[in-house]
């Protein structure tokens, strides 16, 4: 069986890697970008550009954008899903908001294609290795149809439920990563207050049941060196704490402990320049020791 064709809009610091590992996985990748000098990049590693042209011959169209305003903006005002065959896929990669992606799949359905939500965890190192972590959310045979495109990229595919389920279930996660990354902060702190060693004090997370991904991951790698460096924006888990609130509201689930939480990264990513690392919460919930 012949490889899928694939476009791929949006070529950021996650969608140039991703576009990437689809190219090197046998895929016919056709790119673009609105920064030209990214599709350019692309093309001369072997990859095509998108145009209208050749987008009626695309099986599968990923969009890999900032939000659900530009997803809309590109797939229904700009015309590119008017340009697919019926029976075409379009899986939006982006982190975007469920309740929107719900009626875009709706929308794309009754014009003859086929939707998934498919929002990734893992950072820029692990897009770059194809191994991230994808969550899906539309149709399981969808999903099964497209499951080599999606395992070009991804070390794990979650089937999470039905269309808008994949978004949602992403600002779910990064809003328990998010808490997890405040109180692990703060009981550093609050430790180093007492004379404890933040580092030794991460060992004991790490040995004991306030385990987190934070202190796993991120607290010796990027925080108590000074480095921030993780490569996921303040701002984008601000955002990503946005549409959690949004579902949250949407659903009639108020928020008491994630209210304060979402404030406190909403007051802090207003405060930052726009390449602030996320793991430089740890510098402002302890700017004062």
């Amino acid at each position: 069986m012949s490889k899928q064709t694939i476009g791929f809009i949006g070529l950021g610091m996650m969608g140039r890697p991703m576009s990437q590992a689809l190219a090197r996985a046998g895929f016919q990748v056709a790119v673009l970008d609105a920064d030209d000098a990214r599709t350019e990049a692309l093309c001369r590693e072997g990859l095509t550009r998108l145009t209208p042209a050749n987008a009626g011959t695309l099986d599968v169209l990923i969009t890999m954008l900032p939000n659900s305003d530009i997803v809309e903006e590109v797939l229904l005002s700009q015309g590119w899903a008017d340009r697919l065959a019926r029976g075409a896929t379009v899986i939006d990669m982006s982190s975007s908001e469920p309740v929107r992606s719900r009626e875009l799949g709706r929308r794309l359905h009754d014009a003859g294609l086929i939707y998934l939500d498919a929002p990734v965890s893992g950072g820029v190192k692990r897009a770059t290795e194809g191994a991230l972590s994808i969550l899906v959310g539309g149709q399981a045979q969808a999903l099964q149809a497209c499951r080599p495109v999606l395992d070009a990229m991804g070390r794990s595919i979650l089937h999470i439920g039905d269309a808008g389920a994949g978004h949602a279930a992403k600002a779910l996660n990064n809003f328990v990563s998010a808490a997890g990354l405040m109180a692990t902060a703060e009981a550093l702190g609050v430790g180093r207050r007492f004379g404890i060693d933040p580092s030794v004090m991460t060992d004991v997370l790490n040995a004991s049941t306030g385990r987190t991904n934070t202190s796993e991951n991120k607290v010796k790698q990027f925080m108590l060196n000074d480095s921030f460096a993780s490569g996921f924006s303040l701002r984008l888990m601000d955002k990503d704490l946005g549409i959690a609130a949004s579902l949250a509201e949407s659903v009639d689930h108020p928020l008491s402990f994630g209210r304060h939480c979402i404030q406190t990264w909403h007051a802090v990513a207003e405060r930052v320049e726009p390449s602030a690392d996320h793991t430089e919460m740890y510098r402002f919930l302890n700017e004062n020791d």
